[in-house]
């Protein structure tokens, strides 16, 4: 089911985000309703901001969470149906799935893609095969293609820093970067935003265009400086090329946000999901002034997490 469909007479994207804000408000308002229950965090992947507010989005519900570092602390997996084991992956994502599935009462997972293998990674293999093999509830924490929780906690941060009458103008600014780096944090803002109801803009140098399943309705916008004018929001992210799949291309433009890249805009405030690679992403000016919303995001993060277990709880 898509999840901006109508859920009690409202998107389920709207009832999350003021579940969120509900427990931004009183975060320890349901802190037993998920007494007796247990959350595996799987990550695969590194995270900072992922795993500690998941673990306290669940603890602020009375959740037992417990972390599993796939990659440093259990046997290496097999992800593939079928093959013969015989190389270095010592456990099998089917036995080991099944065996979390019945520790725990749900999973959430964090995988990132490997940029290599296109048609795997944007059918979401390694998050579907948990969710085939596990038999219980599983959140995701990050996957190939998609970042829920983060693009939930943008919203929450949209929601409460605008009070007009009016769509907000948001604009997705790629950013510079030394390395490929993954779509799903750019997809899934897309896939929310436009399913918000909000003006959308997205604007890249020419070559980065997003897979159009997660833009279609948005505004594709070569120029950058003619993208921001007059925007409300600018969330400034990198990603790598879809076609060549993750790849980095030659850019000649200075596509670094400054004060000076906004021009007259004096409204606009800056969300990144974090971490940022300060003075290549974005200037230590934008991150450490009043324009900046990223601590308000990471912050949220945290009842975005909450409003996601306590609706599957």
């Amino acid at each position: 089911m898509n999840r901006f469909t109508q859920f009690e007479n409202k998107t389920i994207a709207e009832t999350l985000i003021e579940k969120a804000l509900e427990f931004k408000a009183n975060p320890l308002k349901s802190n037993t309703k998920g007494q007796g229950k247990r959350l595996g965090l799987i990550f695969l992947n590194p995270s900072l901001r992922t795993r500690v507010s998941t673990q306290l989005a669940a603890t602020n519900l009375g959740v037992d969470s417990f972390v599993l570092n796939m990659d440093k602390e259990t046997w290496a997996l097999e992800m593939q149906d079928g093959v013969l084991m015989n190389k270095n992956k010592v456990e099998h994502i089917k036995d080991a799935a099944a065996v979390l599935g019945g520790y725990f009462d749900m999973l959430a997972i964090r995988a990132f893609p490997t940029l290599t293998n296109k048609e795997e990674d944007t059918e979401d293999f390694t998050i579907n095969q948990f969710i085939k093999y596990s038999g219980i509830p599983v959140i995701s924490l990050e996957s190939a293609i998609r970042h829920p929780l983060q693009s939930l906690a943008d919203m929450v941060s949209i929601r409460e820093s605008f009070q007009e009458k009016r769509k907000p103008k948001v604009v997705l600014t790629w950013a510079p970067h030394i390395k490929s780096i993954p779509h799903a944090v750019a997809n899934s803002f897309s896939e929310w935003a436009l399913g918000c109801g909000h003006d959308l803009t997205i604007t890249h140098p020419v070559g980065y265009e997003l897979d159009e399943q997660f833009t279609q309705g948005a505004t594709i916008e070569y120029n950058q400086k003619k993208a921001l004018e007059d925007a409300d929001f600018v969330y400034v992210k990198n990603w790598s090329a879809f076609n060549p799949y993750g790849k980095i291309l030659k850019v000649d433009e200075n596509w670094l946000l400054k004060e000076s890249t906004l021009g007259n805009n004096q409204q606009a405030k800056i969300m990144h999901c974090l971490p940022v690679r300060r003075n290549l992403e974005l200037s230590d000016e934008i991150l450490d002034g009043k324009r900046s919303l990223v601590q308000t995001q990471a912050k949220n993060r945290i009842f975005a997490a909450q409003a996601v277990i306590d609706t599957m709880i």
